[in-house]
């Protein structure tokens, strides 16, 4: 299995973590640790960029829904960005399709929170 990285950056609307490599039981914990060191306020939107996300594993699968929870306690919002097929296919088949919003980049999911949060306050 390939190393795991992930790289953090801040946007206008809130910090993306770049996922890299192979996603699974040994590695699952780096993208944990890594979400407990993001700042998120209230109104942001973590986005977790999937596109160099070589694997992913059912303990990738519970850390997205980790994020989850993190970004909701934090009153923010999450988003999934680049999200290879296969992952696609892994968060269909259990349903978190319907939990998730997916998008083509992280961008495209910023500029779709800020549509959707401009006319909130």
């Amino acid at each position: 299995m390939s190393a795991l990285t992930v790289t953090a950056r801040e946007t206008a609307t809130g910090p993306v973590l770049e996922v890299a490599g192979g996603l699974d039981y040994d590695t699952a914990p780096h993208l944990r640790a890594a979400l407990q060191r993001v700042a998120l306020s209230p109104g942001h939107l973590l986005v977790l960029d999937l596109a160099d996300c070589a694997f992913c594993d059912s303990s990738g699968v519970s850390a997205f829904l980790a994020a989850r929870n993190r970004a909701l306690a934090c009153d923010a919002g999450i988003a999934l960005a680049g999200v290879p097929a296969a992952i696609a296919r892994t968060l269909r088949t259990v349903g978190l399709d319907q939990v998730f919003s997916c998008h083509h980049d992280a961008e495209a999911a910023a500029a779709v929170w800020a549509s959707q949060t401009q006319g909130a306050v």
